[in-house]
C-alpha cells in the first residue's frame, strides 16, 4: 500500500460541506481530516504533500451509467474497460458501474462472468456492474436474488430495442415484484420501443432516413408515456424504480407527480441532454450521427426543465451512458438509414468538467454537482460513504480540482478511444489537476500515472436512499 499523503490548504468540497481543510490519507483511506492552518492539521505528517492552495478538494466521480465494449448494432463501443477507465480517471471519476449483459436464451451468471473477463486486471479505476435482464423467465428471477446477494444489485429492463433486449410488461412486472423481495433496484429505459418501430419503418418507407429522423420518431410523449408505465408497475409490485437517461420535460413531470406521491422513484439524466439538442442531429453531411443515442437529444427548451429537476430534487443522478461509437466506420453504418446508426455518445472523461461549467453558469452550487457527481450514485448503488465523499474511512478517491484552469474541449487532446468529441470547441472553465484512487496517484498535475489493473471490483449493498 502507500504510506501516507497530505492535501494541504485546499477547499473540500462535499454533497454537504466546503471547508478550507488538509486531508490526510494512510493505506489508501481518508484518515482525517484537519481545518486548514489548527495545529490538529498542522500535525499530519506524510511521505507525500499535495499543495492544493487555491484549489478544490473533490471527491472522485462516480459514474453509474457507462458501456465499455459493449456489443450494439453489429459492432462494438471503442472504448474497452482499459482505454475507458483511463479517460475517466483524466476526467476525474474515480468508479464506473458499468452493464453486464444477459443475452437471451442465457443465464445471467453467463453474461455476468462474462463483462468480469472483459473488467478483471484491466481497470484504472475501481468499478461495479448492473445486470442488463434480456430474458425474465423463473431461472432469471431465482438468479436476481443470488445477484443481490453478491453485490449486483440492480437490474437494467428495456422497454425500447424490440428483439434484442426488449422486456414487455408482464416480465417487467415479473422482475419488479422479485426486486421488491430481494431489496434490488430496477433501472429502465423508458420509451415505448413498440410504437418507436412503427413510426421508424413509416419514416424510412417516406424517406426520411438522416440522423436528425431519429430525433423525431423517438418522440418525447413516447418516453413519457414509458415513464408513466413503468411507475404505475413498479408501484404495482410494490418496488422502487430508477429511471435512467431522462431527457424529455414530460418525462421529468411524471417523475416529479410520483415523487410528490411520495413513491420510492428516482431519475437520472446525462450531460448530453443538458448541453446538446436536436441542433446538433441535424448537422448536416452525416455529422448529426454523431449525437445519435437513445433517448434521444430534445429541442432547447427541454435543457431548463432538465436542470430545474437537478436543482428540486426531481433528478438525483448524472450519468453520461458513455457508449463511443467512431464516426468512421461505426457511425457510418447508418449512412442512408438513421435506424443502423449505433445508439451511443462518449461522455465519461467530460461529465465532472461540464458539471463544473454549470456551476459557473450558475444552474446547480457546487454542493450540488457534488452531490449529482459523486454522492447521489454512490448512495443510489450501495457504495457510499466508500464512495463519493470526503470523510474519514472512505476510501481515498480524491481529485485535486483547479477552478480557474480554462480548457477547450477536442478530439484532438481527450483520452476516449474515439474518433470524434460530442462537445467539440466547447471552452470550459475548470479541469482536473490530480486524481487519487485508493490513495494512489492515477492522473498527477495532468500526467496518467495510473496502470490498468489497479482498478477493482465493487460489490455494492443495496440502494441507500431505502433503507
Amino acid at each position: 500500500m502507500t504510506g501516507r499523503t497530505v492535501i494541504r490548504g485546499g477547499l473540500v468540497i462535499t454533497a454537504s460541506d466546503e471547508i478550507h481543510a488538509d486531508v490526510l490519507i494512510e493505506d489508501g483511506r481518508i484518515a482525517a481530516l484537519g481545518a486548514t492552518g489548527t495545529p490538529a492539521a498542522e500535525a499530519f505528517t506524510a511521505e507525500r504533500t499535495i499543495d492544493a492552495t487555491g484549489k478544490y478538494v473533490i471527491p472522485g466521480g462516480v459514474d453509474a451509467h457507462t458501456h465499455m465494449e459493449l456489443p450494439f448494432g453489429g459492432t462494438f463501443a471503442s472504448d474497452t474497460f482499459e482505454t475507458g477507465t483511463r479517460a475517466a480517471a483524466w476526467g476525474g471519476t474515480t468508479t464506473i458501474v458499468d452493464f453486464a449483459v444477459q443475452s437471451v436464451g442465457h443465464s445471467l451468471r453467463e453474461g455476468l462472468d462474462a463483462w468480469h473477463a472483459k473488467a478483471e486486471g484491466n481497470c484504472a479505476i475501481d468499478y461495479g456492474f448492473h445486470m442488463i435482464v434480456s430474458d425474465v423467465n423463473q431461472e432469471t428471477l431465482k438468479e436476481m436474488d443470488l445477484l443481490v446477494e453478491e453485490g449486483v444489485t440492480s437490474f437494467k429492463q428495456f422497454m425500447a430495442y424490440p428483439g434484442v433486449f426488449y422486456s414487455d410488461d408482464g416480465q417487467i412486472l415479473r422482475a419488479m415484484q422479485r426486486s421488491a423481495e430481494n431489496g434490488g433496484l430496477i433501472m429502465m429505459h423508458a420509451e415505448n420501443g413498440i410504437a418507436i418501430d412503427v413510426l421508424v419503418e413509416q419514416a424510412l418507407a417516406r424517406g426520411e432516413t438522416d440522423p436528425r429522423y431519429h430525433g423525431e420518431v423517438r418522440k418525447a410523449l413516447l418516453e413519457a408515456e414509458a415513464t408513466h408505465r413503468a411507475i404505475k408497475l413498479a408501484q404495482v409490485a410494490g418496488a422502487p424504480l430508477y429511471v435512467v437517461h431522462v431527457s424529455a420535460m414530460e418525462a421529468v413531470a411524471e417523475l416529479a407527480r410520483a415523487r410528490d406521491e411520495g413513491l420510492p422513484v428516482f431519475g437520472e439524466t446525462c450531460p448530453q441532454y443538458l448541453f446538446l439538442s436536436t441542433d446538433n442531429l441535424a448537422e448536416p453531411d452525416f455529422e448529426g450521427s454523431k449525437y445519435v443515442c437513445s433517448t434521444p437529444l430534445r429541442p432547447k427548451e427541454h435543457q431548463a426543465k432538465l436542470w430545474q429537476g437537478l436543482r428540486t430534487n426531481d433528478l438525483q443522478v448524472v450519468s453520461t451512458d458513455h457508449c463511443p461509437f467512431c464516426f468512421v466506420g461505426q457511425k457510418e453504418l447508418g449512412r442512408g438509414d438513421f435506424s443502423k446508426i449505433p445508439n451511443g455518445l462518449p461522455g465519461v472523461e467530460n461529465r465532472m468538467d461540464l458539471l463544473h461549467q454549470a456551476v459557473v453558469d450558475g444552474h446547480i452550487s457546487r454542493r450540488r454537482w457534488i452531490e449529482i457527481a459523486c454522492a447521489s450514485p454512490a448512495r443510489m448503488f450501495g457504495m457510499y460513504p466508500k464512495k463519493g465523499t470526503i470523510t474519514p474511512g472512505a476510501d481515498a478517491d480524491v481529485v485535486i480540482y483547479d477552478p480557474h484552469a480554462e480548457q477547450v474541449v477536442s478530439a484532438e487532446t481527450h483520452h476516449m478511444n474515439v474518433d470524434y468529441s460530442a462537445y467539440e470547441g466547447k471552452r470550459l472553465t475548470g479541469r482536473v489537476e490530480t486524481v487519487l484512487s485508493r490513495g494512489v496517484p492515477v492522473i498527477t498535475e495532468r500526467e496518467y500515472t495510473g496502470h490498468a489493473g489497479h482498478g477493482v471490483y465493487t460489490p455494492r449493498s443495496t440502494c441507500q436512499y431505502l433503507n
